[in-house]
């Protein structure tokens, strides 16, 4: 039987990759959820559902146990987090709001809502933000995916603001019942970015390049180095960072109860220390987060725990390696995917 045994480990792998494609034994979770236990479990299970006869079994010391143990921590495939009792789900949104980034994924930020939210033992979320903003649209997306749970559930959202929390930061935090900020939080930044151009135009002038965009629409190469802005094109990303603006500042005056006049007089981009921001209304109270933890468990008859969720992206050598590649080849094509694909998108972001 040993000498068969190589072939059983690549069978018993073999199976376990099937049950991770099709995703009927892990989701996507906090890689906190998942341990080594429940890791070594799993592969004994299958062992014997499978008829893993080898007389040794798969323990801590097991070489090719840890490397699979450690693959099923990946914030990708770690297991579920059940909890029989009432609890916070506290879920992290940290740094550039966008589509996916090494700190941040909307997809895992839309699943953690929608597990609370068809969770009956969830009674609420407490949103902790640490970001400057990013995306209009993947900040009004998580805003209004929180209005939905709060709509459907009848349960609360609370924010706690971390260091930053401004923008787009901000505006997910306006889905909050109840704001608080931590004393040394810079917060607000209420405006918008539609569009940047960079005329270089005399600068390849004097190094004798001429360079020639074939366009179809005189506005279709608008923002681009080699052309200046005509006043029309100014006035096309004006609109777009208008519109963006009042949807931006209508969100604010609904979430603080505030006239729109009175959001417009402190939406005019800059940040707020926590002290100004809860003076102006911004915020309900500024404390630790330990505090404000407490604070919430008032808002129940029975005992509260709090469960925490952060995406957690995993570098690898493979990954570093690409990345270097990419960067050296194109460098404005590996800025684009640091800023997590945001390009010319209109951005809620603190800079």
């Amino acid at each position: 039987m040993k000498n068969n045994k190589g072939l059983k480990v690549f069978i018993i792998v073999a199976i376990v990759a099937v049950f991770l494609g099709g995703k009927e034994i892990l989701s996507k979770k906090d890689s906190d959820s998942s341990s080594l236990e429940e890791s070594l479990a799993l592969l004994n299970d299958l062992s014997e559902k499978y008829n893993y006869d080898d007389d040794e079994d798969f323990s801590s010391n097991d070489t090719f146990t840890k490397i699979f143990a450690k693959s099923l921590n990946k914030n990708k495939v770690s297991a579920s987090k059940n909890t029989k009792s009432p609890y916070i789900s506290v879920i992290y949104i940290t740094g550039v709001i966008s589509e996916e980034n090494k700190t941040y994924n909307q997809k895992w930020l839309l699943k953690q809502i929608k597990n609370a939210k068809e969770d009956s033992n969830n009674y609420g979320i407490m949103l902790k933000i640490d970001s400057p903003g990013g995306t209009v649209y993947e900040s009004d997306e998580a805003y209004l995916a929180l209005q939905d749970y709060k709509r459907e559930t009848e349960r609360p959202v609370y924010a706690y603001f971390c260091s930053l929390a401004a923008s787009g930061g901000y505006y997910i935090g306006c889905s909050a019942n109840y704001i608080y900020a931590n004393r040394n939080t810079l917060t607000g930044s209420i405006g918008v970015i539609a569009g940047q151009s960079v005329d270089a135009t005399g600068l390849l002038d004097k190094m004798g390049i001429k360079m020639t965009t074939i366009t179809a629409g005189k506005n279709k190469n608008m923002g681009n180095y080699n052309a200046p802005l005509t006043q029309e094109q100014r006035a096309i990303f004006q609109s777009i960072a208008d519109e963006a603006y009042e949807q931006f500042t209508g969100i604010v005056a609904e979430a603080r109860d505030m006239s729109l006049s009175n959001v417009k007089e402190l939406a005019d981009g800059r940040i707020y220390t926590a002290k100004q921001a809860k003076e102006n209304g911004l915020v309900d109270a500024v404390c630790s987060f330990e505090n404000a933890k407490d604070d919430i468990r008032e808002d129940f008859d029975e005992e509260i725990n709090f469960i925490e969720y952060k995406y957690r992206y995993e570098e690898n050598w493979m990954s570093l390696l690409s990345g270097a590649s990419s960067f050296v080849k194109n460098p404005e094509a590996s800025v684009y995917e640091l800023l997590g694909k945001s390009g010319a998108k209109c951005l809620y972001l603190y800079q």
